[in-house]
């Protein structure tokens, strides 16, 4: 008996450092996230005043044309930087927010994601499969919807060029879990590159192809972790991609 009420003490002691480090990592994402926003407007709002000042010159030259490209370089810098904060203050976000699983009806919240991404289909040749009978799930119902709006975003973005786009959604219930997988014919990547695609800032495309700062994938990351679910992708470059999702059936807390 004394050797279990040890075993409780030491689970207890573990999740409370486990919470505590969580907390103190939460609150240097967030000190980050707002110290760096001061030097980065100066950035942008100087270097707008520099161009400014520069473009009034009389006679302005080939060096004032070069000074004028490097200041736009930086401009351009400057602005991926603020997404990139934006990015990991979503991540961290996602990462706090309270978890409140209920029973979700995932036609339901898959209906919900496209509609928020109405704007990003409109004009193209978009075509959906989407599963006819798609299992509930157990889960925070906003941050469902935001994974899940993440991941069709994805790939209406690149599946961009492709004609027809054709991305297939499709749940299903594997034991334990609920496999959802996410298809897509767009761009593709190295196979091998597998496991980075979920990392923070991770890029597997060249940024004049395809925008973005690699922060969105890392969140969809964090919300599954925070459910207990797995994420895992598979490609092909120019051939396409496909996103898996194992869910747990029910909920259980990682501590």
């Amino acid at each position: 008996m004394a050797d279990v009420q040890a075993l409780q003490q030491e689970l207890a002691l573990a999740r409370r450092q486990l919470a505590d480090m969580a907390a103190a990592q939460d609150a240097f994402m967030q000190r980050v996230v707002h110290d760096l926003r001061a030097p980065l407007r100066h950035v942008t709002s100087y270097g707008a005043l520099v161009q400014e000042l520069l473009g009034e010159l009389p006679g302005a030259g080939e060096p004032v044309a070069e000074a004028l490209d490097c200041l736009a370089t930086m401009e351009q810098s400057a602005r991926r930087m603020a997404l990139m904060l934006d990015g990991l203050r979503a991540i961290a976000d996602a990462g706090r927010a309270p978890l409140q699983p209920v029973r979700v009806d995932l036609a339901a919240a898959l209906h919900e994601a496209r509609t928020l991404l109405a704007g990003a289909e409109a004009g193209r040749g978009v075509q959906w499969q989407v599963g006819a009978e798609l299992p509930a799930v157990q889960a925070d119902p906003a941050l469902l919807r935001q994974l899940l709006r993440e991941l069709l975003a994805n790939a209406l973005k690149f599946t961009r060029g492709r004609e027809p786009a054709r991305i297939a959604v499709r749940a299903q219930q594997q034991g334990a879990s609920v496999r959802i997988s996410v298809q897509d014919n767009g761009a593709g990547f190295e196979p091998e590159r597998a496991g980075q695609v979920f990392g923070v800032f991770e890029r597997l495309h060249r940024e004049s192809e395809f925008e973005g700062v690699g922060a969105g994938l890392a969140m969809c990351q964090t919300i599954a972790e925070r459910h207990g679910a797995r994420l895992s992708a598979t490609a092909q470059p120019g051939e396409g991609c496909t996103v898996q999702l194992d869910w747990p059936a029910a909920y259980t807390s990682p501590g």
